[in-house]
């Protein structure tokens, strides 16, 4: 199975790109990011037209995240746990056969300092307490998402424009490591250790043309999924599109 993580970066601009690019790819699940509407205003009907269910987490304007599988999908849940006053729609989690698949959309984070700052550290220490709970489950789990976090300098082609971002800091490049260090896999990472390789470029300052990039955009398997493991990728080209999102598919298989 073929599963992938897409910030659409508004799914109403970016249907269309969605639409072929799922065509093309034919991914088996996939965690949208951003889709940025609300969950009756959706376009489930193009999407179900394609041949995938849709789990939906909306929010009017901003975030929201959704779960498309072409298999049948169990909701586990929408909200990850740990704060009942934040209602920002940025987790839902389902089962899809065997696998457990959580699709994320982790806060920004800037400026550094500040409030939204400490919104996003407090949301990585309530993910990281989640991950271990799924990894308890000693089943595939697969936590995909934009993550906004560059975990090294290797994830980004310029880090001396970054040095003050909340993506590169060393609170949030903390939080990443520990899951890694809990025992979860960096897909791509783990195919790719030493090349650059990005999964976002700004619309500004000619980023895409001038490559630009960064990592941002990562799944992190369980060691049961990390095991089933044959193959993962970017799909870089998609950011040329017209009307393109900044963000690009990245994925991974699984036997």
């Amino acid at each position: 199975m073929k599963f992938a993580t897409f910030n659409v970066n508004g799914i109403g601009a970016r249907l269309p790109r969605l639409l072929e690019w799922l065509e093309a790819a034919k991914p088996d699940v996939v965690g949208l990011q951003e889709i940025k509407t609300e969950t009756d205003r959706f376009p489930r009907d193009a999407i179900e037209a394609a041949g995938y269910q849709c789990l939906i987490h909306g929010q009017k304007g901003f975030n929201g995240v959704a779960i498309l599988s072409r298999q049948p999908a169990e909701e586990v849940q929408r909200t990850l746990p740990g704060d009942q006053e934040d209602v920002q729609s940025r987790w839902i989690e389902a089962r899809i056969g065997d696998v457990h698949f959580a699709c994320l959309y982790l806060p920004n984070g800037n400026p550094v300092p500040g409030p939204k700052f400490d919104y996003k550290l407090g949301w990585m220490d309530r993910l990281n307490a989640r991950a271990a709970e799924l990894l308890a489950l000693q089943t595939p789990v697969i936590l995909a998402g934009d993550w906004n976090v560059c975990p090294t300098d290797l994830d980004l082609a310029r880090p001396d424009m970054m040095a003050g971002d909340a993506l590169v800091q060393p609170e949030s490049r903390a939080r990443f490591r520990a899951l890694e260090t809990a025992g979860w896999t960096d897909a791509i990472r783990s195919h790719r250790p030493h090349a650059p390789c990005y999964s976002y470029w700004d619309y500004q300052a000619g980023a895409w043309a001038k490559n630009w990039g960064l990592r941002i955009d990562h799944l992190m398997l369980s060691p049961a999924a990390a095991d089933r493991m044959t193959d993962c990728g970017i799909d870089r080209e998609v950011r040329g599109a017209e009307r393109a999102s900044d963000h690009v598919p990245v994925w991974v298989e699984l036997a």
